[in-house]
């Protein structure tokens, strides 16, 4: 199958070309864009209590504002706000009011918003959520307030502008500088790699603008996917693509371009040289892009629903992306030929002696000690994930210079740090009769007592008045660790024991919605690495046609998943002193460790059985895959490792930890499983490793295509 669409690709390129570009047209013409959004909490199953609890309040409170922006005031000498402050700054109120900032629904402040010691004074400023342009106005009038403040208030009083949309103002250029620094540098990073290895600007360039293309046509096709599967992604999800694509993307042009020089060296006309290189490497790209595809849709089986979008839209990209790799590259490599490589002429020639093969020569000699030496790291490595702890603290991840930051500190020199994220206890009657305003209030009394509780704010009753709120103050940061366990595994439970005779209770807010969030996510971890690991096991299983194989193949992947955890904790939290990982950071390594990581694993063992077919015995096939294998393997690790890790340039310290992790997973994936583990198991097994299916026999008739004597440069060599 593959040797026939190798030569129909390579004989007809403009048809397939034309092919390719006619139905991207259409694709992209057709199909409808993915719906996106921010909230967290929209993709929690409503099983879960503070889903059940948000529902609650949108009934009984239908006016609530989406968001809040949150002024904070204090004297300019430090001292204590006066009665006199107080009407300067509600004065200051009803005059923004009347101002109509686009989204705002008023400026609220008063005698009661004033701290219990006096050293501050809030304006709450309740805000609609929007999106597109209406998001604009919004970031705008955050920055009008800004400028108007300072007038209204005159002089004795300073006031900052924080809360959740002021952050994502103040943030939004950190984001933005961040994925322009990081965009720029993996472009830069790709072509400076690969023109280091081939010396061939177009080489470089070429591999660019055909995952652009094919992520262009991959984006429209998930958002068809959306509306037949209803489902919608968040908004990380565009740049999680980017990435991916471009990490298979440039792993499956390298298998392509490294098999074709080899081929052209070895003396193969040029179409004859790319016909059998496309079809060399069809087998293990088509196998690769497989495993990776249902390695992601097994994320459908996630209940929170980010995960759950992610599987089919990253699917449906990396099966695009094999297509490409299989059609389009071959198809304009086919009409450039060896000019790719101009002005090289390196291809010509056969390289000496290279690390390539010294490294292979030992991986064939010892290779038990090589097999141990780098089971031992990894398992090592491995032995820090029992330690990793969740984060949830995003904003502490942005620089902490912020007018909103800053504006946050100050808060909290006169009220608990959980003020302006309370845990919302929604209290709804059983017996259908109206709740009693002083039972709410002795409710909230009682509440002052539990665990970790900093304050309470006054019951408010909903539309219906058979429901009503009473928001609990923490007095710890809301977001941090010790707050959400505590909410789980202290408050919830101690809320429900003491909840008003007759009624029902639900604890909501944002804390309330992370420590769910825990939840979900440690279930559908549990869920997804076994199921995830029996079909990478089955796919292996076709492409080896052994039974053994992937009984090694799989626990090195798995353990290489668990070695990148272990390493980013023993360096987070350990050496830096976080108080954890990003929460999502499994699921990530997940995405491009366990995932991505496989490409490597199944190239290398696709050269392994090649070196026994062609007659060597399993020390020398092993030490010949390496040889030939570990250049395509280390340039593919290292690009894609270094596209991760430009990541660490970025402001925010939550890009930082994803960059190391994910790049520190890659380069085990690539330099030490594939290069030294799988070769050294397979070397150790022999023939046993490829039973039942003889995989390792000879082929009879095989010899015009033997290349024993080539050898494949190291990367920067350009040979």
């Amino acid at each position: 199958m593959f040797a026939a669409l190798a030569r129909v690709v390579v004989r007809h390129p403009w048809w397939t070309i034309a092919a390719w570009v006619l139905a991207a047209f259409v694709i992209i013409w057709q199909s409808p864009n993915l719906e996106t959004t921010s909230d967290q909490g929209d993709f929690l199953p409503s099983k879960y209590e503070s889903v059940q609890a948000a529902q609650l309040a949108e009934k009984a409170f239908p006016q609530q504002a989406d968001l809040t922006a949150l002024i904070v005031v204090q004297r300019t000498d430090g001292g204590q706000i006066t009665p006199a402050d107080t009407a300067k700054v509600t004065q200051a109120a009803g005059n923004l009011t009347t101002k109509k900032y686009p989204t705002v629904q008023g400026f609220v402040t008063g005698p009661q918003a004033v701290a219990p010691n006096k050293a501050v004074q809030l304006i709450s400023v309740p805000m609609q959520a929007v999106t597109g342009e209406a998001a604009k106005d919004q970031s705008q009038a955050i920055k009008d307030i800004r400028a108007e403040l300072p007038k209204e208030l005159g002089s004795g009083l300073e006031a900052k502008v924080g809360g959740e949309v002021a952050a994502f103002v103040d943030n939004e250029d950190s984001f933005t500088q961040s994925f322009a620094i990081i965009s720029i540098a993996t472009f830069a990073l790709i072509i400076g790699l690969i023109l280091l290895i081939f010396r061939a600007p177009l080489a470089a360039v070429l591999p660019i603008l055909v995952i652009f293309a094919t992520e262009m046509v991959s984006m429209k096709l998930i958002g068809a996917a959306s509306k037949l599967l209803d489902f919608s992604g968040d908004d990380s999800l565009q740049i999680i693509l980017t990435i991916v694509l471009f990490g298979v993307g440039a792993d499956y042009y390298l298998f392509l371009l490294f098999r074709y020089r080899e081929r052209l060296r070895a003396g193969d006309d040029k179409k004859t040289a790319l016909i059998v290189a496309a079809e060399r490497v069809g087998e293990v790209i088509t196998s690769a892009a497989a495993a990776i595809a249902v390695t992601f849709l097994v994320l459908m089986l996630a209940s929170f629903g980010i995960f759950a979008a992610w599987g089919p839209s990253l699917a449906i990209g990396v099966l695009v992306m094999g297509v490409t790799s299989l059609t389009l590259f071959p198809a304009i490599l086919s009409l450039l030929g060896p000019a790719v490589f101009w002005p090289s002429k390196a291809w010509k020639k056969q390289p000496k002696a290279t690390v390539s093969a010294r490294l292979g020569g030992m991986v064939g000699k010892r290779p038990a000690l090589v097999a141990l030496g780098a089971g031992a790291l990894m398992v090592a490595l491995a032995a820090g994930a029992v330690g990793f702890k969740s984060d949830y603290d995003f904003q502490s991840s942005f620089p902490q210079d912020t007018e909103s930051a800053q504006a946050a500190k100050d808060m909290r020199k006169g009220f608990p740090a959980g003020q302006t994220t309370p845990v919302q206890v929604m209290v709804q009657s059983t017996d259908g009769q109206p709740l009693n305003k002083a039972e709410l209030d002795a409710f909230g009394q009682r509440s002052r007592s539990l665990p970790g509780i900093g304050g309470v704010q006054p019951a408010e009753m909903g539309k219906d008045p058979t429901v009503a709120r009473v928001n609990l103050v923490l007095n710890g940061n809301p977001v941090d660790n010790d707050s959400i366990t505590l909410v789980k595994e202290e408050l919830t439970p101690a809320v429900h024991k003491i909840a008003p005779q007759g009624t029902k209770v639900l604890v909501g807010g944002e804390t309330a919605i992370y420590s769910d969030i825990n939840k979900v996510v440690n279930r559908d971890l549990s869920v997804i690495l076994p199921v995830a690991g029996v079909l990478i096991a089955l796919i292996l299983l076709a492409l080896l046609r052994s039974v053994v194989a992937p009984l090694y193949l799989v626990p090195a992947v798995l353990l290489g998943f668990a070695a990148t955890l272990g390493s980013a904790v023993y360096v987070f939290q350990g050496v830096m002193g976080k108080p954890g990982e990003i929460f999502h950071l499994p699921i990530m390594l997940y995405l491009f460790v366990l995932a991505i990581g496989t490409d490597y694993n199944i190239l290398m063992t696709a050269r392994l059985r090649e070196e026994a077919k062609e007659g060597h015995e399993p020390r020398r096939a092993a030490a010949l895959a390496v040889e030939h294998g570990g250049p395509t393997v280390a340039a593919a690790g290292l690009i894609l490792a270094g596209t991760f890790s430009v990541m660490l340039l970025a402001k925010v310290s939550m890009l930082q930890q994803m960059g190391f992790s994910i790049a520190l997973g890659i380069a085990l994936s690539a330099f030490v499983m594939s290069i030294f583990l799988v070769p050294g198991i397979t070397a150790l097994l022999g023939r046993a490793a490829w039973w039942p299916g003889h995989g390792d026999r000879p082929v009879k008739g095989n010899d015009s295509d033997r290349v024993d004597d080539d050898r494949l440069a190291p990367v920067g060599t350009g040979h």
